[in-house]
């Protein structure tokens, strides 16, 4: 029987104090097995990880069925707990393991808020306890509030703090289904661990939130080292006929700060991390720099004085509130006291839970700039990439587009045909790389030429990595994308809506997609309340009808269909009209020149005819 003891860490992701404990904790220890919330079909791949990326990075997970397409991140810098429980963990020669479910399991996506980072703080959702702390200690957001108690706060009796503080926020509050799920997944992997140690240490990294939970779950009855199986749990895979998998893909602090949106909640990782490599002291130095220099780059006058004067202000708010050194909200109280003298028409963001408003006075935007800090991750030239990111490469050299100059692409001409599909593809997929200046915007454009100008291909290989979740071909990835934002759209997109997605599907040469878009379209027109949003949608299919010389789409039946049925719709629709608010209604106008070119011009798909139409109107 296994004598195992096992050490729960609950921390909170990207947090440096809760990154020195897991470093201290695996040092003192040297546990046999360390345990980290993170994807368990990603465990063959460790080594990958470990390769000797520059951070931050992310893994990527993807899953794409009949039913859904899910993405999620997990993202990892230097102070991250996890990282540092996987890195510490392998130096002491640890097993170390991911233990949750992928990312791509429901446990994720059928939640509310769709869980596009695993290392959304599940605290957020459980906001009752939180609030009353920053009550009683008198902050206004959660993130002064964790700096107070943990990041600024006596390492010593850290853990202690740690337990009582995640205790507390989880409290007797029932978790989700898909909390419930992961946590019993994740207690099935402890205790395997726990059976395979025999009398060494086990440690477990999670998020605080499920710490209490875990606990609960393996000291259950039954549950015992001894009544466990020694063989490890298994790793979910996706159903048959669904593809998933994961990727790492270079990520970047403005992606991972809370200013800008992103779930974690830990912001400011340009600061943290000078905390964690300086300590709070050097941190609040160098961001006092840093602001210093970003502002007077913008030619805003900054003094000497004024530079004292933050750094006076932000020891004397440390001192009045009680902190031992600065904490990140008295550096950045203490900048906003000595460079703006002006009235805010808006609070400073890191005193709200909100992002960077427009409109905010200059020393707040290069504040918070500085804060973030610009750096940005690079995998090591060995990590394996999928199939999209070789396809894209190839393809770019056959078609002669791996240059950086601007395209003049001739639509009639085959080649040019070909290179035009495979950039809009990449247009759709997201990828920099290159903008169209210039080409037919709908089905009725007469132009046969395209013009294309080279773009900065930052963040190319994040992008193309997180696309070939979509397919393995660029073509196959742009088709899956396009239908998905046409199940995305459901009833509540209009026609024009409909109709401006199945013209992309041209572009690409998507041509099974744009029979199901058609069949969308047709559903949409016969629903449809308003003339205008019907007449663009009209002009599209009108064009694409017509002009099959670039599209090859001319005197197609089913776009002659919808032509009818779009027409027939108009002409209902308007037929009752007896004059309206002042002024000219465009959409309503181009609506009308739209069914007015059909008639002239697509008079054999029609049912209704020119002097049926001169009665109705």
């Amino acid at each position: 029987m296994s004598t195992a003891r096992v050490t729960f860490l609950g921390v909170r992701h990207h947090s440096p104090a809760c990154a020195g404990l897991v470093r201290r904790t695996i040092r003192e220890l040297r546990p046999a097995h360390v345990l980290v919330e993170g994807p368990a079909d990603m465990n063959d791949r460790i080594g990958e990880l470990l390769l000797g990326h520059e951070l931050p990075i992310a893994v990527f997970s993807h899953y794409r069925g009949t039913e859904r397409v899910a993405t999620s991140w997990t993202p990892l810098c230097a102070y991250s707990p996890e990282w540092v429980a996987l890195t510490e963990g392998r130096t002491a020669g640890a097993e170390v393991r991911f233990i949750d479910l992928p990312a791509w399991h429901r446990a994720f996506t059928d939640r509310p808020d769709g869980a596009a980072n695993r290392y959304a703080d599940a605290e957020a959702r459980y906001s009752r306890a939180t609030e009353r702390l920053r009550a009683r200690y008198r902050v206004d957001t959660v993130d002064a509030l964790w700096d107070r108690l943990f990041e600024i706060a006596d390492p010593d009796g850290l853990q202690d703090r740690l337990d009582a503080y995640f205790a507390l926020v989880r409290g007797d509050t029932e978790a989700d289904d898909g909390d419930r799920a992961r946590e019993q997944y994740m207690a099935s992997w402890v205790r395997a661990a726990v059976a395979h140690a025999g009398s060494r240490p086990v440690l477990v990294v999670t998020g605080g939130f499920h710490q209490p939970a875990l606990r609960a779950l393996t000291a259950a009855p039954g549950t015992s080292p001894g009544a466990e199986p020694a063989a490890w749990p298994p790793v979910p895979v996706p159903p048959d006929g669904a593809a998933g998998g994961s990727f790492l893909v270079p990520y970047s602090f403005r992606q991972m700060d809370a200013f800008a949106g992103y779930q974690s909640g830990m912001p400011s990782p340009g600061y943290y991390q000078h905390l964690w490599d300086e300590g709070p002291g050097a941190a609040a130095k160098t961001l006092h720099r840093t602001v210093v220099e970003r502002l007077r780059a913008r030619r805003l006058p900054v003094s000497t004085a004024a530079l004292i004067s933050a750094h006076t202000l932000t020891e004397g708010l440390a001192a009045l509130r009680g902190h031992p050194r600065p904490a990140r909200v008295d550096v950045l109280d203490g900048l906003a006291a000595a460079l703006i003298t002006d009235d805010l028409d808006q609070p400073l963001p890191w005193n709200t839970d909100g992002p960077l408003r427009p409109g905010a006075h200059p020393a707040v935007v290069e504040t918070v700039v500085a804060c973030t800090g610009d750096r940005t991750g690079r995998l090591h030239p060995d990590t394996p990439l999928p199939p999209l990111v070789h396809h894209v490469t190839a393809e770019e050299i056959r078609l002669g587009l791996d240059g950086d100059r601007t395209l003049d692409l001739d639509l009639t001409d085959p080649r040019g045909l070909e290179r035009s599909r495979f950039l809009h593809r990449l247009r759709v997929l997201g990828i920099p790389g290159h903008t169209r200046l210039t080409g037919p915007d709908h089905g009725a454009d007469p132009r046969d030429h395209e013009t294309w100008e080279p773009r900065p291909r930052t963040g190319r290989d994040a992008a193309l990595t997180e696309a070939g979740a979509y397919g393995a071909r660029p073509d196959e990835a742009a088709t899956a994308l396009l239908a998905r934002r046409l199940r995305d759209t459901g009833t509540a997109a209009d026609a024009g809506t409909t109709a401006a997605l199945l013209f992309d599907a041209v572009l690409c040469g998507a041509g099974t997609l744009s029979r199901d878009l058609l069949d969308g379209l047709a559903h949409r027109i016969r629903t449809t309340a308003d003339p205008g949003p019907l007449g663009r949608a009209l002009a599209v299919v009108l064009g694409l009808w017509r002009h099959d010389r670039v599209f090859g789409t001319a005197r197609d039946p089913l776009l002659g269909t919808v032509l009818d049925h779009a027409v027939d719709r108009l002409f209902h629709l308007v037929e009752g009209l007896h004059g309206g608010p002042p002024g000219v209604d465009v959409p309503r106008l181009r609506a009308l020149t739209a069914a007015r070119d059909a008639l002239l011009h697509a008079a054999p798909a029609l049912t209704l005819t020119t002097p049926e139409t001169a009665a109705a109107t």
